[in-house]
């Protein structure tokens, strides 16, 4: 299905929407799946959608050298790991070609949430933010594959969880969000803000600075 493609791969995205014709039937085929088959591992037939890309960004990262090994962060927020979707979401990492390179479990409090995100501490709804991603404990890890920010935030879905429940059901927050704020996962949404986000959770580095975020 991949060899008809025309001119080279230059990103996730341009590959995504190069293939958007060729696959329209093969994702509405795997819709009506998912819908017959909801009750089983929830992003069972989410890796079975994506999986063609773990192979076409693995060919590309070997015939375009502009494609670099990355790391980025990810949190699973508290709706994540008390709806015990725990698994299903690393389970989900690890089959569409990540590598966890760190881990760990922390119980966040008011001030640490309040500096990761400082940007929006003049926002309505950061009261509510805070009170959220205090609510229970979180699971922090580093991702590393190519193209590792784009692909987690693709993975990852749109930000408001109730809009990516219509226009991505496949994706994470469709399947454990809620809406805007209770979105289930955070990504980094830069190579810089990845940096400082990795360095803010995992001490070996000072965490004072902190970048925009784009996501909650």
């Amino acid at each position: 299905m991949f060899f008809g493609l025309s001119g080279r791969c230059k990103s996730l995205s341009v590959l995504t929407s190069c293939l958007l014709t060729q696959t329209r039937l093969s994702l509405l085929h795997f819709t009506r799946a998912s819908l017959v088959h909801q009750m089983k591992p929830p992003f069972v037939g989410f890796i079975r959608i994506l999986g063609f890309l773990v192979f076409v960004s693995a060919f590309c990262s070997s015939t375009d050298g502009s494609t670099k090994m990355q790391k980025t962060l990810a949190i699973i927020k508290p709706d994540g790991l008390l709806g015990n979707y725990t698994d299903d979401i690393k389970r989900t990492i690890l089959e569409y070609g990540f590598n966890i390179v760190k881990e760990k479990i922390v119980q966040l409090d008011d001030a640490t949430v309040k500096r990761f995100y400082a940007e929006h501490s003049s926002k309505s709804f950061f009261s509510n933010l805070v009170k959220y991603m205090t609510s229970g404990p979180v699971l922090i890890m580093i991702l590393e594959k190519n193209n590792a920010i784009a692909d987690w935030r693709a993975l990852m879905g749109p930000t408001d969880a109730s809009n990516a429940k219509i226009t991505h059901p496949h994706s994470i927050r469709a399947k454990c969000g809620l809406d805007t704020e209770k979105n289930c996962v955070h990504g980094s949404d830069s190579p810089k803000s990845a940096q400082r986000e990795i360095l803010f959770f995992f001490k070996e580095l000072s965490a004072d600075v902190i970048t925009e975020h784009d996501e909650l």
